[in-house]
């Protein structure tokens, strides 16, 4: 997937153009500005990667097609009350760092069962971001941890692994990788 946070929108259309079909995006707002410039790409898949807030729930089911972000049995019933159809992903915690969100691993199952009673959302698997490392081998064992999670919960689908560690996501079985700075470049703050 292509990470497109903080890129203005014709960054986007290039990719598009030069056959990226799926992006990521880590603020509701900052794609809300983007969506009327992307609206009519056919067979583009726009994904929330960053925190979802549960007051920013009804606009994220509106602008994205997954929501990989999902960390509460609240926000997965939020994500579903719109009643269009949303495919979703669990941010799994694999770590202790206080500075990344995500549920813990035994949260997962009472979010698992959640997204089940939900007849809008699709459960498409577990999504993780471990401690920045510039050494990608440092970043396996949490890459890992959540494949053997997935394992333990019947689900397929990893995203894990951005620019400077996909392979050793891929490796440990990642289905989606997050790929920006590898794509574009590096990113100004916003």
């Amino acid at each position: 997937m292509a990470v497109t946070k903080v890129f203005p929108a014709d960054v986007l259309l290039e990719g598009y153009e030069l056959g990226l079909r799926d992006f990521g995006e880590n603020y509701v707002q900052e794609f809300e500005g983007k969506a009327p410039l992307t609206g009519g790409l056919a067979g583009a898949r726009f994904h929330l990667i960053g925190h979802l807030q549960s007051n920013k729930s009804r606009k994220a089911a509106e602008l994205f097609h997954v929501i990989q972000t999902v960390d509460s049995p609240k926000l997965a019933r939020r994500l579903n009350e719109p009643g269009k159809p949303l495919d979703v992903m669990i941010e799994v915690k694999t770590s202790g760092e206080e500075s990344k969100e995500g549920a813990s691993p035994e949260e997962i199952p009472a979010i698992v069962d959640a997204i089940a009673a939900c007849p809008n959302l699709r459960l498409l698997g577990l999504m993780t971001m471990p401690p920045w490392s510039d050494e990608p081998e440092t970043t396996r064992p949490y890459f890992r941890r959540l494949r053997e999670l997935a394992e333990r919960l019947g689900l397929r689908n990893l995203s894990m692994g951005m620019s400077h560690d996909f392979e050793a996501a891929i490796q440990e079985g990642a289905t989606h990788i997050r790929v920006g700075t590898a794509l574009f470049g590096k990113r100004k703050k916003p």
